[in-house]
């Protein structure tokens, strides 16, 4: 039986991230239109962070019943692994679907129904990921989600439950927020290249393979420091954001070095770090106005 300490990792904190700063950033827009709302950023925290435990634990679930996790060199897997049986990983993805869809309900309610749409494809993509009998992360579309729920929807979804609307100015920072959030799965499947190229898990890093997806990693971090310069007319403190770009330097130097295996798991906290740097800076910035 898992400990706590077990249950945690297989949480993969170094992820949480993805899931924090949308909501953070999405907060920090309603707050410079004077429409800030603590309860529903709150709300709207849970969800994405129920939503990102449960796809983690899910996705653990589903490789570890296929048999693709039995070898690897990145963070614990719990099935995979044999530190928790199957049954009980597939229930704690449920249990944190299942207080995502109860917060998700309550800010529809108060909001708009149709945002119960926006959380069912949230929680279908979370599944299918890896989960089902053609899940779409082993057809090289982990990162279209990903930037489509944990940076866009996350995001505008956060400004808009406390607003009521939104503007292009969310969309613009969510791009930014979203291409973060990518370079976390990037730097992940990466890593993983090799394990998975073996099993036939077919991520997008596989397709584009190695030097490719280095390429495509530096480009999603690079790429929102250039978005924090299309938002400075409208917010000039967006500006703040490029503050964060010492953060950078590391995790590119060492993807851009060829760095692999456990090197590549430290790259990947720290590129989780600058998420959140980058994020604090810019919602101070659009929080600001002047």
């Amino acid at each position: 039986m898992a400990d706590l300490r077990t249950w945690v990792a297989g949480a993969r904190p170094r992820t949480l991230p993805a899931a924090v700063v949308p909501v953070v950033v999405g907060s920090g827009v309603a707050f410079g239109y004077g429409k800030f709302s603590l309860w529903r950023a709150v709300l709207a925290l849970l969800v994405a962070l129920a939503l990102q435990v449960g796809v983690n634990y899910a996705n653990d679930y589903s490789d570890g019943i296929r048999g693709t996790d039995e070898v690897r060199v990145g963070p614990v897997r719990l099935v995979g692994s044999g530190l928790a049986k199957p049954r009980h990983v597939l229930a704690a993805a449920i249990a944190c679907f299942a207080i995502a869809c109860v917060a998700g309900l309550v800010l529809a309610a108060v909001t708009s129904w149709w945002l119960l749409l926006l959380g069912a494809a949230a929680v279908a993509a979370a599944w299918f990921y890896t989960g089902g009998r053609r899940p779409y992360g082993y057809r090289a579309l982990g990162e279209l989600s990903v930037f489509a729920f944990f940076g866009l929807a996350a995001v505008a979804g956060t400004a808009y439950v406390q607003m009521q609307s939104v503007s292009w100015l969310p969309w613009a920072a969510a791009a930014a927020i979203g291409l973060l959030a990518c370079a976390l799965l990037v730097i992940n499947n990466l890593r993983d290249i090799p394990t998975d190229s073996e099993t036939g898990k077919r991520t997008l890093a596989v397709v584009l393979g190695d030097q490719r997806t280095r390429v495509l990693y530096t480009s999603c971090i690079l790429v929102p420091f250039c978005l924090a310069l299309v938002l400075a007319p409208a917010r000039p403190l967006s500006l703040l954001a490029l503050a964060a770009l010492p953060l950078a330097l590391a995790p590119v130097r060492q993807v851009r070095d060829g760095a692999t295996g456990r090197s590549l798991i430290v790259a990947l906290g720290q590129t989780g770090r600058l998420e959140l740097a980058y994020g604090a800076l810019l919602t101070l910035g659009l929080a600001i106005r002047f």
